[in-house]
């Protein structure tokens, strides 16, 4: 079995990657099996922090390593809070209290679209490295509904469905979600390359 390390200390990402790359011939091992140290995202772009923690994982394993940096971008708010996502909601007290913040900020708002980017950076050794991208699209909810999922997911609705991410199950949402997208053109790239 061929391995790869996901740069992530986050078990429902990692649950996620496993699911689609292990079926592939994939041991994927997290920055928590490894020990390594989280990564600053110094970044201002998706790209920018994926490559980062993605090089720094390589620098300490030698190992491929996939990287990936997510964020919400809702149009009312100018793609806010885009990069700034995971910090966004900690400043305002975490979940489910961003959820507050958000619906304030966009009550007098007709536009409820936004969408999740996912960047994933695949560092395959210190001269190739790939980039890959989910854009998943849906609206914003006043206020929070289902309990599976993380993040934002308990009020974002992908276009197309009735219900939030939250309400999906597992597989619905590993089939359509920003991350799913990347990670299946990540999957793409490994087979058609046999890495």
């Amino acid at each position: 079995m061929k391995k790869i390390i996901f740069a992530t200390h986050n078990e429902h990402k990692l649950t996620e990657v496993r699911a689609i790359l292990e079926p592939l011939g994939y041991k994927v091992l997290s920055a928590g099996d490894l020990n390594l140290p989280d990564v600053e995202e110094t970044g201002t772009t998706f790209k920018d922090n994926a490559l980062l923690k993605a090089y720094e994982g390589y620098k300490h394993t030698s190992v491929p390593v996939l990287a990936e940096d997510t964020g919400l971008c809702i149009r009312a708010l100018n793609g806010e809070p885009g990069v700034y996502t995971k910090r966004y909601a900690e400043q305002h007290g975490g979940f489910p209290k961003v959820f507050d913040v958000l619906a304030e900020r966009m009550k007098d708002n007709p536009d409820k679209t936004a969408y999740f980017n996912c960047t994933m950076a695949l560092v395959i050794d210190e001269t190739r490295a790939e980039v890959f991208e989910g854009i998943f699209e849906g609206t914003i909810l006043p206020s929070p509904q289902g309990n599976n999922g993380f993040g934002y997911d308990p009020v974002f609705v992908p276009n197309g469905y009735d219900k939030t991410v939250a309400e999906l199950s597992d597989d619905e949402k590993n089939t359509i979600s920003h991350r799913a997208l990347a990670l299946k053109k990540v999957a793409t790239f490994l087979e058609n390359n046999k890495l």
